[in-house]
């Protein structure tokens, strides 16, 4: 199912936009547009010619196509294709380059003939590269013109590699990567500097020059991105934006691709919007921040400056919407994250009963709990609830190479202290010497250094739970087997990750669940995390088990992004005593202090974003007209009896 933007709703938007329920949804329309076009061309005998795009976005377009050439017998025979960019320098032979890239996604999948393949070449000597380029240029001319070209858009606004400063002339050259690119990029390189700063990339003009062009854009990460690109001016500060100087290009994104943008944030100022409860909410909200004014001080004629004039006149004046909308957020307060015993209110978050309730607390990596929820851990433990903490992954790829030697060597003095020289350590402890002295970019850690690292990152998260208070048997390492590839890339959810879940959910039969609602993540761990736990929790619902009907499940955020506030549901007060202990829990996890292997953009260590996420929260309600806090943590209920509600 996809919206399109109506005329009204445009007004800001400057291209055409689909929004579709999810990026297989894109993947199957967009490769149904393509596989259009061959079948026309073929019809005609003539060639189709495709400019192609690398990177997450296209992956399950290129899926589906592979999927249409085996079961539906679409050919790729009268195909050409010519891909936008290439690493500079890059051996084609690399898994990094993105020769291997399409080999691996499309082309070794179709019957496309090799010749009709065309890649930059990322091994072409420096003093030559301006001639390829040309040269490039020049058979794409010779084959006609490109018919669709697919592309993504990187968070510096880059199509292609055409970087911020790019113009609209540009054609095939050579160009530095931006900041923004090569830390992105960092997760697929291992290391900052194992990441080329040149690529070769077709031009803005060249991109321009294709008759139609489709751009996907998936995720709230692009959410920003993508409202520059579609409500800015055209800019070379915004690559991407000179799009709106094509006359026939298709953008097709999902929900959270559209967080961002002005017909989501307030849609109001771009036309007609139904006025559903969060909407309100966030109407109100957005006029609070906008004035500057606490909630209950928002008079009519604050309404009806800001063009909420017709949400007025629903609820008849600004005094009972200010109240009305003042006491839901003043209801999401709670200093009981398990329920206040004997309390009386129906409009606490969370149920007086059972007053000693068993609390599940998921983890996605090995210090998400203390990160994200740390302040409502130590409080549900403080308050005598039998509190849980399950690990999902090993977390081993976030480990230096150096913390794994110096563990490794650690075991290895300890056993020779003790009289005994462990013939057998010795020997994988010298392999992992060897084996990490010589490690490339890309190259996987073998069986032993994952293990190294996963005992590494175990024993902190042990340590963070002993401070907690967490009793030791409440502890649990699931190893869920979807993340053992040693790599960014994680393999597929099989039976046994959902198993291994139901089985915990089973033993323990929690009255609540915590788990990760932070699909920031970069590398995905954390919305894979969340998917397998629903999973099991339905597969456990339809089982008929009595414990699920009385179960609550609590979404939390963590180092990545925050819950909007209309959409908080229980927010727990973190008094400056409490942020110290937390703080204190985090920094168990010393493999992951000072700098870790994954920071994403953002430089701050993990216990700073938390007390700058946890403050900024208590800092909106405090604006809003609420109780000043030092900090509070956030959580949003998952209702699974109204799953497709929530999700809309």
């Amino acid at each position: 199912m996809t919206k399109t933007f109506n005329y009204i709703e445009r007004t800001v938007e400057k291209l055409p936009v689909q929004i579709l329920e999810n990026q297989q949804e894109g993947a199957v329309l967009i490769a149904g547009l393509i596989a259009d076009l061959i079948k026309e061309k073929q019809a005609n005998n003539e060639m189709a010619v495709l400019g192609l795009a690398t990177g997450s976005s296209p992956i399950k377009i290129y899926r589906e196509l592979v999927r249409m050439h085996k079961e539906e017998g679409l050919s790729f025979q009268n195909v050409i294709t010519f891909n936008l960019d290439e690493y500079y320098p890059m051996d084609p032979a690399s898994n990094k380059s993105y020769v291997h890239f399409m080999h691996e996604n499309l082309f070794n999948h179709i019957d496309i003939k090799p010749e009709n393949v065309n890649i930059p070449d990322g091994t072409v000597a420096i003093d030559q590269v301006a001639e390829f380029c040309a040269a490039y240029e020049e058979k794409i001319l010779a084959a006609g013109g490109i018919d669709i070209q697919i592309l993504g858009i990187g968070r510096s606004g880059h199509i292609g590699f055409n970087e911020p400063g790019s113009t609209a002339n540009s054609t095939t050259r050579l160009v530095k990567l931006d900041g923004i690119t090569i830390r992105d990029a960092i997760k697929d390189f291992g290391s900052e500097e194992a990441v080329p700063h040149r690529a070769i990339t077709m031009g803005i003009e060249t991109i321009l020059s294709a008759r139609k062009i489709i751009l996907a854009g998936w995720g709230k990460s692009k959410s920003a991105i993508l409202k520059a690109m579609i409500e800015g001016p055209v800019s070379s500060d915004v690559p991407a934006s000179f799009l709106q100087l094509h006359n026939d290009v298709s953008v097709y994104v999902d929900e959270p691709a559209v967080s961002e943008f002005t017909r989501t944030k307030a849609p109001w100022l771009v036309g007609v919007c139904e006025w559903t409860p969060r909407m309100v909410r966030r109407a109100v909200i957005w006029l609070s921040q906008k004035t500057q004014k606490p909630i209950l001080k928002l008079t009519n004629d604050d309404y009806k400056k800001e063009g909420l004039r017709d949400l007025l006149a629903q609820y008849g004046g600004a005094y009972d919407l200010n109240i009305k909308i003042f006491s839901e957020i003043r209801d999401t307060i709670t200093g009981w994250p398990g329920g206040k015993p004997g309390a009386t209110e129906k409009t606490r978050p969370e149920r007086p009963v059972p007053a000693v309730k068993r609390s599940l607390i998921f983890s996605p990596h090995p210090d998400d709990d203390v990160i994200s929820m740390g302040g409502t851990l130590l409080r549900l433990v403080d308050q005598k609830h039998d509190v849980h903490v399950a690990y999902q992954t090993s977390g081993n790829i976030a480990v230096f190479d150096d913390d794994a030697i110096r563990f490794s060597q650690f075991a290895i003095d300890l056993l020779e202290s003790q009289g005994e020289k462990g013939s057998k350590l010795h020997q994988s402890h010298v392999e992992l010497i060897d084996f990490l002295k010589n490690k490339k970019p890309g190259d996987i850690d073998t069986p032993f250094v994952k293990n190294v690292k996963g005992l590494i990152r175990r024993g902190e998260a042990a340590a963070a739970c002993r401070f907690s208070g967490v009793k030791e048997d409440n502890v649990h390492f699931l190893n869920l087997p979807f993340y053992e590839t040693g790599q960014v890339e994680k393999g597929p959810v099989s039976d046994a990750d959902v198993q291994i879940v139901v089985d915990l959910l089973r033993a323990v039969k929690p009255h609540q669940i915590f788990a990760a609602g932070d699909l920031q993540d970069p590398h995905g761990t954390h919305e894979v995390c969340l998917q397998i736990i629903f999973k099991a929790f339905r597969k456990l619902r339809e089982a008929g088990e009595e414990w699920t009907n009385d179960c609550y499940t609590w979404l939390y955020r963590g180092a990545w992004q925050e819950w909007d506030v209309e959409d908080i549901e229980m927010a727990v007060p973190i008094s400056p005593d409490e942020l110290m202990r937390k703080r204190k829990a985090i920094f168990k996890h010393q493999s992951q202090k000072d700098e870790p292997v994954f920071p994403g953009e953002d430089k701050r260590e993990f216990w700073q974003r938390a007390e700058d996420r946890n403050r900024e929260t208590a800092k909106i309600y405090d604006e809003l007209g609420l109780v000043e806090y030092e900090a509070i943590e956030a959580f949003v209920r998952y209702p699974f009896e109204d799953e497709e509600s929530f999700l809309k």
